[in-house]
């Protein structure tokens, strides 16, 4: 026997028993992004890797360890897409929607990364983002943090989740609090982890997002970000904050919160969960008006935010949010005697003419009335309907309950849809 070909680790297949809680999460969230006007964009997976050392960064984790890079026939390096925004940014500009344009977009689909798989966190996965063009002021952000607080009431867990927000200031400010934040770590140096202090050189700014103990008990004293901010950013998160009291959305500052990435600027955020064990994000984003120009388009202020839905998917199914069907039908044909798979394959089209949402399966592959009956109850049907005999010779169909335990009834085929559609309302 040939030896089997295994899944990738960190890439998982997703089987049917999981799937509907998949479908039951994307539907959702294209809802609510439908109600606040949002258009979806869809991007390849594959992009140029240039794409992403300008927009990430060089000296991030991401950029350094984790990419998927590989070089085609045409010795071109290409890059399985580790994030969102980048592609959506290309996009705008290669198709020229975002110069002295608004543009409300929302994507959802695979990325990649390599790094150690964990629960809810795998080398293949996937994100549902948002990001807004055209639009500078604080009330965009509130937007997105709404839409996002909507979400949370949607799948009824707003009280498992808390919303921790910052600003990074102007890239001006940014460099000043740089220089501060190096002189500080710099006094503290022996102390640090290693990657603390590789970072303290190349990006300081993620020495904050160390979970080194050590590390954050030298934080304690450290300058801040807030300390270091520019008037207009200042009145910007100011803004951001009116808008979110009168929403009655409760938040927090964190002076740490900085955000992987290196294209963000003033506002960033994360909502917040103790609920999988330790503190863990399930959504993040911020605002990111250099990225357009960076990336070669004109200037262009921008700010979106992304999360990863197998996460989202942990946390739902940890709290009990998701309806778990084991349901494949609504409707179970079945049949025996001469001529019955002509009749119940037109009755079956009919149904679907007729109810395009009922899910109608037919019994394929024969047996006795006890093992279609077997595979009717299998199927999760509440209804098995019968074909038999008798049943052509009369135009009619017998109905079997199979969850109510109501009485069987035999009607006439003319009052088939009017009846099912009466029962499955």
């Amino acid at each position: 026997m040939a030896k089997q070909i295994q899944a990738i680790r960190g890439m998982n297949d997703c089987l049917p028993e999981d799937t509907a809680k998949w479908q039951q999460v994307e539907r959702a969230l294209r809802q609510v992004v439908a109600a606040y006007g949002y258009s979806e964009i869809r991007t390849p997976i594959v992009e140029n890797t240039d794409l992403f050392k300008r927009s990430i960064g060089e000296v991030t984790d991401i950029v350094e360890k984790e990419m998927y890079t590989f070089d085609d026939r045409n010795s071109e390096s290409l890059t399985l897409r580790p994030e969102g925004t980048a592609s959506c940014v290309r996009a705008g500009n290669q198709h020229g929607l975002l110069y002295n344009q608004e543009q409300r977009l929302w994507y959802m689909g695979p990325m990649f990364r390599y790094e150690r798989p964990q629960k809810g966190r795998y080398r293949q996965f996937h994100q549902f983002g948002c990001e807004v063009f055209g639009l500078n002021g604080p009330d965009i952000d509130a937007e997105l943090i709404m839409l996002t607080a909507r979400l949370w009431n949607v799948f009824g867990i707003r009280d498992k989740v808390k919303l921790q927000l910052n600003s990074l200031g102007s890239n001006e400010a940014r460099a000043n609090y740089r220089a501060k934040l190096v002189e500080y770590l710099q006094l503290h140096q022996d102390k640090l982890d290693e990657d603390s202090k590789r970072r303290m050189l190349s990006n300081p700014l993620r020495v904050l997002d160390s979970k080194d103990p050590a590390v954050q008990q030298i934080l304690q004293d450290a300058p801040t970000l807030l300390e270091y901010l520019d008037d207009e950013s200042r009145e910007h998160l100011d803004g951001l904050c009116l808008l979110l009291d009168g929403a009655g959305i409760e938040y927090e500052i964190n002076h740490r919160l900085v955000r992987g990435l290196d294209y963000y600027n003033r506002t960033v955020f994360e909502w917040v969960t103790t609920s999988l064990g330790a503190q863990g994000t399930v959504c993040a984003g911020g605002r990111y008006d250099g990225l357009v120009e960076q990336l070669g388009g004109r200037a262009t202020p921008a700010v979106g935010f992304a999360m990863g839905i197998e996460r989202l998917i942990l946390l739902l199914d940890t709290l009990g949010q998701l309806h778990h069907s084991d349901s494949q039908a609504d409707l179970y044909i079945l049949g025996s005697g001469e001529y019955t798979d002509v009749v119940a394959n037109a009755l079956a089209e009919k149904i679907r003419d007729g109810l395009p949402k009922l899910r109608v399966m037919n019994h394929r592959g024969g047996g006795n009335f006890k093992k279609q009956f077997k595979r009717a109850d299998k199927s999760g049907a509440q209804i098995a309907l019968i074909v038999g005999e008798d049943e052509i010779t009369n135009d009619q169909v017998t109905l079997k309950y199979l969850r109510t335990g109501a009485e069987q009834v035999t009607i006439s085929q003319d009052q088939l849809l009017e009846h099912l559609s009466e029962y499955f309302v």
